[in-house]
């Protein structure tokens, strides 16, 4: 024992090393070097004396740094008020176009992605927007798309044969091959049961408000470019000869069943 130089050592301090034979001991050594005990996670270890366990510790360290620099996040930026009140203006300007906006959790990541703001100055919205083009199994997603845009200048850089970027028109070649006549833009309608899943047919030559108005929207839109001459699971309300063409958003809400980050298409 480094304390009492009397009997054998049991214990060993993780801090600074020091052997120590009873409790006593281990009190009295603290107290006279100020040692709290704790391994010291970045002490330096020379490359001769580095071994795997020095590893582990390293890569179990950086962990603990990762999750509590994510949950300093979450407390400081999610939970604060000024993030409260941008939410609050967010679903009450919405509200004020007809639309009902709803705001998953924190922690979901549809919560963490969504850029949508609202300019007061301009009285417009400037949408986080994502778009899907199941044929090509592909997906965009836009920031900053102003409401008063129609869909089809939306569309423009991704299908248009001429105004298209050249590496996204060879991807989506099947859509800008095709007649604009057979390209049709659905939204998901929400709060529907999984086994009940319905779209909304989009006006491609209104604007993307006109489109949302009276749409329920969980974070931000996510619009399908779909092919009415490929056969398609997607069934567009009205058209399956069972229910009205409105959307009377009677259907209860179920935000808690689904999947943290994704809503995802049934079909």
């Amino acid at each position: 024992c480094e304390t009492c130089s009397k009997e054998e050592a049991k214990y060993r301090c993780p801090r600074c090393m020091k052997y120590s034979c009873s409790l006593l001991c281990v009190k009295k050594h603290k107290l006279a070097l100020s040692c709290n005990g704790v391994r010291d996670k970045t002490a330096f270890v020379s490359i001769n004396e580095f071994t795997d366990l020095n590893l582990l510790s390293d890569y179990r360290f950086l962990e603990d740094v990762g999750r509590t620099a994510d949950a300093a996040t979450r407390l400081c930026t999610m939970h604060s008020p000024a993030t409260k009140r941008l939410l609050y203006c967010l679903r009450n300007k919405a509200r004020g176009c007809n639309i009902e906006l709803k705001t998953l959790p924190v922690g979901f990541t549809k919560r963490r992605e969504n850029s949508t703001t609202f300019n007061s100055m301009e009285n417009k919205f400037y949408w986080h927007l994502k778009l899907v083009f199941p044929h090509c199994h592909a997906e965009y997603t836009l920031k900053g798309v102003p409401d008063d845009k129609t869909l089809t200048d939306i569309l423009k850089p991704y299908i248009d044969p001429v105004e298209s970027d050249p590496v996204v028109c060879q991807r989506l070649k099947i859509y800008t091959a095709s007649p604009q006549s057979d390209v049709q833009i659905l939204m998901k309608i929400e709060n529907r049961n999984r086994n009940s899943v319905r779209y909304n047919k989009l006006d491609a030559s209104r604007s993307l408000l006109d489109n949302l108005k009276g749409k329920v929207i969980i974070e931000y839109p996510t619009l399908f470019v779909v092919l009415k001459t490929l056969k398609n699971d997607m069934v567009i309300l009205g058209q399956d000869g069972s229910e009205p063409t409105e959307n009377t958003g009677s259907e209860s809400s179920s935000l808690s069943s689904m999947e943290e980050g994704e809503i995802r298409d049934s079909s």
